[in-house]
């Protein structure tokens, strides 16, 4: 029976996810990339975790459990949705409404963000942030660590205004 309630909230989640995102996915827009159509990657482990927010990854990587990494993770690549570049890291489930129904923690000693407009929303990031994009926003989510920015561009385009929150300092530093 909790398997059968995990695959539905699996279901539910994927469905809301690509409901709620609507629009026009192109996908990958490199380039040398192919014209592809991506959607959410929902994933529960760690090897589908790291290829989703890879360069030949998906617009959004959504969990269905905390993960924990030793090495450092990287968000890389020019994806769209509804014709606009974005990244979404969802820490979270959500049902039909869009509510979130369980958050998730997220664990590595480094988050590079090269992906412009990359959101981390809905649960908790433990560990630094390095951003060398412009546009990252945390929203209804935590970093419980540093952000730190490669230069006064990227740091004056942070957004954490909607229930985002970071622990440590939020600065320019070069890695």
């Amino acid at each position: 029976m909790k398997k059968i309630a995990v695959l539905g909230m699996a279901f539910l989640l994927a469905a809301g996810l690509v409901t709620g995102c609507g629009g026009k996915e192109d996908g990958n827009k490199g380039k040398d990339a192919p014209d592809v159509v991506t959607s959410a990657s929902v994933v529960d482990n760690n090897e589908a975790f790291v290829k989703a927010i890879s360069k030949d990854g998906t617009w959004i990587a959504a969990t269905l459990n905390d993960l924990t990494f030793d090495k450092e993770l990287v968000v890389e690549g020019e994806f769209t949705n509804k014709d606009a570049i974005a990244r979404k890291i969802a820490l979270y489930t959500q049902d039909a409404d869009h509510n979130i129904t369980a958050s998730f923690k997220l664990t590595a000693p480094k988050l590079v963000i090269k992906s412009e407009n990359t959101r981390l929303q809905g649960g908790t990031f433990v560990g630094d942030v390095y951003v060398e994009a412009n546009g990252f926003v945390v929203t209804k989510a935590t970093v419980e660590g540093n952000v730190y920015f490669a230069n006064d561009e990227y740091k004056a385009s942070f957004d954490a205004s909607n229930e985002g929150k970071v622990t440590g300092v939020t600065e320019v530093k070069a890695q």
